[in-house]
């Protein structure tokens, strides 16, 4: 009898395993439900340790570039060594260190606290990512938007989740979110499958990316180039755009929502644009959204009321669209190197990203926030520049 956790496709290989890429579906759903709960709680962090938007965006920072920086080591493993460590531990690093930030007796304990989660919800994913293709038959794009959707759901639903138990509970309402992933990590440890890795463990690190990406380098380069100004975008949105709503008055709920909002509408883009990748071409998808994402973040700086609702669904919708499309595309130029590349699409372009959240806290702190955001429609237009030389799938 063969054991689900070894088994590496299904007996049709033009068929997805449905079982499998929901039990991977689930891991970045639970990963990233927990790392979905400091960005909309930065408002109330700004007001426990009395932080200025310089302090607001060193700690989204470092959230996010640890939560994506350490995705590059972890893909190397995972491409050298058949382990679960990195797909199963990631989680419960989070679901542990997570919750602890609304009981955080000091601003460096917060730090540590958010280093520790992010760093696990770093791990899992370059591993999982890497094992889409093994399981998705002839659906690999849509299953790799599928995968997307996982965490991006999260990251539209946890906003909700932990701003509620805020506004009931206080700070401390954090440790609650616990008694949602202790369930979760059982049903994985029975569900995920043990990675295959690549065949690389006689390769170091060098000689590793040197066959894993091969003659590639270049197009993959620019793809990473694309990936990180997309990132850049989307977090100064998920960062600054709840502070910016907060000092005009909106509630925290309110803010849960449009953040909600936002991640929500990737998710759906990221499936429309992978099932339309599986059609057609990568690059025209590339174009559209990031040339329809300029206007989009334009109208959420200038509309108010019930309409910064719709506007942030559209900003989420255009600028996250194209987020599995690029751990695809990569994947596909260099296929003995899928893990390392998931992590360069998705957690490293993430992390350089998210790095330069506090340059835009510096420079609002100094020129004001909604001069600095007024700036922000100017890169996804930019970005359709390289989008127009963008490899394209075979």
């Amino acid at each position: 009898m063969t054991d689900h956790r070894t088994s590496c496709c299904t007996a049709d290989p033009t068929k997805a395993n449905i079982r499998v890429i929901f039990a991977l579906w689930l891991v970045h759903f639970t990963g990233d439900l927990y790392g979905s709960f400091v960005s909309p709680l930065l408002p109330v962090f700004a007001d426990m340790f009395t932080l200025s938007l310089a302090q607001v965006g060193l700690l989204a920072g470092i959230h996010r570039f640890l939560m994506f920086i350490v995705q590059p080591a972890a893909g190397y493993f995972a491409d050298h060594y058949r382990t679960r460590l990195f797909i199963l531990g990631g989680p419960i690093l989070s679901l542990v260190f997570i919750p602890l930030v609304g009981v955080a007796p000091s601003f460096l304990a917060l730090i540590l606290f958010v280093c520790l989660g992010s760093i696990g919800q770093s791990m899992f994913h370059p591993p999982v990512a890497g094992m889409i293709a093994s399981y998705s038959g002839r659906h690999f794009s849509f299953c790799m938007s599928v995968f997307n959707a996982g965490g991006t759901l999260a990251f539209g639903v946890g906003p909700i989740v932990i701003t509620a138990l805020v506004a009931a509970y206080g700070p401390s309402g954090t440790l609650l979110s616990m008694v949602i992933g202790l369930p979760l990590i059982a049903i994985l440890f029975k569900m995920v499958p043990m990675p295959q890795g690549e065949g690389l463990a006689a390769h170091g690190f060098i000689g590793s990316l040197k066959e894993a990406l091969g003659g590639a380098w270049k197009s993959i380069a620019m793809l990473w180039l694309v990936m990180v100004l997309r990132a850049f975008v989307s977090q100064v949105f998920v960062t600054f755009f709840p502070l910016l709503y907060a000092r005009e008055g909106y509630s925290l709920v309110s803010i849960g929502v449009v953040t909600a909002l936002f991640t929500i509408a990737g998710a759906l883009s990221g499936l429309v644009a992978g099932s339309l990748a599986d059609r057609t071409r990568y690059r025209p998808i590339f174009i559209v959204s990031h040339l329809l994402t300029a206007p989009a973040l334009l109208l959420s700086l200038v509309l108010r009321e019930e309409w910064v609702y719709p506007c942030s669904f559209l900003s989420g919708f255009f600028s996250m669209a194209t987020l599995p499309l690029g751990v695809a595309l990569g994947q596909q130029l260099a296929p003995r190197g899928r893990s390392m590349v998931s992590s360069l699409m998705m957690g490293l372009s993430l992390g350089i990203g998210g790095v330069l959240s506090p340059v835009i806290g510096s420079l609002a702190d100094v020129f004001s926030l909604p001069t600095v955001l007024a700036w922000l429609p100017v890169v996804p237009l930019l970005t359709v520049l390289l989008c127009l030389r963008l490899p394209e799938k075979a």
